[in-house]
């Protein structure tokens, strides 16, 4: 069990000089407890997925443009069908899973999530003066057996950035921990290989247990490690009546109306649980103005 944070919901940038190298320590405790009210009763390894999603999704965005949101989302056709976290520009995250009907464990490996299975970062942006928002997706390659492992080489591969990533939760907390080497840094030759190492020697038990300034003093203080400013993270849903109308009209004609019973639809955010009602009129109003069909998205988003 972790003990409470100070500093915990948080997002805090860092800088190594010396060794060139930058870092975000993210750690959730509130925010974690909010997410997981929200979901069903996990098996221990599915909440530590999503404890750590939701941890990556915060790291992530410290050193990527994102005025929108960057979501995370693994898909696969075994015992784990959906994991999604998120993080907004504005410091709300939220998060979900879903298992398949029956099962009351998931595996640890993730290179065993099934067949087919997806695992995207995704980041998605307001675009000025159009409708629809601008999106970029990456996706990474499910060859580690671990989120941090997955996301390290997602990094190497995409931005061709050395990258250290730990991320853990437990029952209290959720936190994680990203080092990179700065692009065309002139620092001292050894200093990735110096801070790599000295990452190598943090446990998941530190990283959820320690506050920021302990932990960068305890890892990097050989380092001269520099404080670059940080926010308060904090639950939140981005859902929205006008979200939800939009998956009505994605749904089709006759799905939207199969969905009116007594009079109205119903539609519950999965992931703050936010109910959304829409009278028969309602229903006829979005078709009424509403000319192009879109495509289905995957789920209330």
């Amino acid at each position: 069990m972790s003990p409470t944070q100070p500093d915990s919901d948080r997002l805090d940038r860092f800088l190594l000089p010396q060794a060139a190298v930058r870092g975000v320590r993210v750690h959730l405790g509130d925010t974690w407890a909010q997410i997981r009210s929200r979901v069903d009763e996990l098996p221990q390894q599915a909440a530590i997925l999503l404890g750590e999603a939701a941890a990556a999704s915060a790291l992530f965005t410290a050193h990527v443009k994102v005025d929108g949101r960057l979501s995370i989302h693994l898909r696969s056709d075994g015992a784990l069908r959906t994991l999604f976290a998120e993080c907004t520009a504005k410091g709300t995250l939220r998060g979900i899973v879903r298992l398949a009907e029956g099962t009351d464990s998931v595996p640890a490996d993730l290179r065993q999530a099934g067949k087919g299975a997806t695992l995207a970062i995704t980041i998605e942006n307001p675009a000025h003066g159009q409708r629809e928002p601008v999106r970029y997706q990456g996706l990474v390659e499910m060859a580690s057996e671990s989120l941090s492992g997955a996301f390290e080489d997602y990094f190497l591969r995409s931005e061709q950035l050395p990258t250290r990533i730990l991320l853990a939760a437990d029952d209290d907390a959720a936190a994680g921990l990203m080092l990179q080497q700065l692009p065309g840094s002139d620092g001292d030759a050894d200093g990735w290989n110096r801070a790599s190492t000295l990452f190598d020697t943090l446990t998941p038990a530190e990283l959820l247990g320690l506050d920021a300034d302990t932990l960068l003093h305890r890892l990097f203080h050989e380092e001269s490690p520099e404080a670059m400013g940080g926010r308060e993270l904090r639950f939140g849903c981005s859902c929205s009546r006008q979200r939800v109308a939009d998956v009505l009209t994605a749904l089709g004609r006759e799905e939207a109306d199969a969905a009116v019973i007594d009079g109205q639809a119903t539609v519950r955010c999965e992931f703050c649980g936010q109910a959304y009602h829409f009278r028969q009129d309602d229903i006829d109003a979005l078709f009424t103005t509403r000319q192009a069909p879109m495509e289905a998205p995957p789920g209330l988003q």
